[in-house]
């Protein structure tokens, strides 16, 4: 069945719904032993937040710590959570917790994730994002998460919400963002080697890849390919005219499809079809938000929330 979509958006700021939703496992647990991603979306501007866990029993604390930050970051009350039916959500720990801030909860009907559409149409194109990026860049499918991880900040900063005309990142932190940092995912890089105590005729760097943001401190996130370790630093050439032709690795680890259908295999048909219901993504009967198909187009994924200035200060022009 379809849903008819509202003529008109009820939510007016930021925070006043939240849309979230959780995906995998995995069949390949990432480079950082992560097999889940947790979603979440900011209903007016559509600025999102995704974190990685473990296991799925990690989300109600994680979901407890991410209200706390934001509203006071924010300086804005969290009204409504909209979310399915699952036990990551819908447990007594975040009731208790809600009800003690006065959150409004809103569920899915049982197998309807039409009406929880926004969170689901986040979910597919995060998954879609991570998949070409991986194979365009021939990097092993262990590094989903920093694939999916890049995709939601660059994508923040990129993209114009349809009926605001402006980026989610403008809507939530009032001025545009600067992109002049921006690297291209998975392109090799030479990384100073600062660490180890050199000969003077020694090689002074490393060849690794690029993998995206830090978002605590003004650096970016590499893969050292001497250590085989994850590192964030400032002290990096990126090369990315010299992409890789081929991948070289185990079959396994870049088997693409096997990864994308298991995050859910029954929610995606990567032929370009949900398999789970035709028709339009719907909304609730009250007054909340418009969960249409043709508005999810404008969904953008993005990292964890964080400080405006942070990744801005990669560039030494940026104020």
């Amino acid at each position: 069945m379809s849903f008819k979509s509202k003529p008109e958006n009820s939510i007016s700021k930021p925070l006043q719904m939240l849309h979230m939703d959780l995906f995998g496992p995995t069949t390949v647990q990432s480079i950082r032993k992560k097999s889940y991603c947790f979603v979440i979306i900011d209903d007016f501007t559509r600025f999102s937040s995704v974190y990685f866990l473990h296991v799925k029993f990690e989300t109600a604390e994680l979901l407890k710590e991410f209200i706390i930050k934001v509203e006071n970051q924010l300086d804005c009350k969290v009204k409504i959570l909209r979310s399915d039916n699952g036990t990551e959500c819908k447990n007594s720990n975040v009731d208790l917790f809600c009800a003690e801030k006065g959150i409004a909860r809103q569920f899915s009907a049982p197998r309807t994730p039409q009406q929880n559409g926004v969170a689901e149409r986040k979910n597919r194109t995060l998954i879609e994002a991570a998949r070409s990026m991986l194979a365009d860049a021939k990097i092993p499918i262990t590094f989903w998460d920093e694939a999916i991880a890049t995709a939601c900040s660059v994508q923040n900063r990129t993209l114009l919400v349809q009926d605001k005309h402006k980026t989610s990142y403008e809507l939530l932190f009032g001025r545009k963002p600067n992109i002049s940092y921006l690297k291209a995912f998975g392109c090799p890089v030479s990384i100073l080697n600062l660490s180890d105590h050199l000969d003077k005729f020694e090689s002074k760097s490393d060849d690794g890849f690029f993998l995206g943001y830090s978002s605590v401190s003004k650096a970016y996130r590499v893969f050292n390919s001497k250590t085989n370790v994850v590192i964030e630093t400032i002290n990096v050439k990126f090369l990315e005219n010299s992409f890789p032709s081929v991948a070289h690795g185990l079959e396994w680890l870049f088997d693409l499809d096997s990864l994308t259908k298991s995050f859910n295999s029954n929610l995606f048909d990567f032929s370009g079809k949900s398999s789970k219901e035709s028709g339009d993504l719907g909304c609730f009967s009250d007054d909340s938000d418009n969960d249409d198909d043709s508005n999810l187009n404008s969904d953008y994924r993005f990292m964890s929330f964080h400080h405006p200035d942070m990744l801005d200060r990669l560039n030494p022009k940026t104020k």
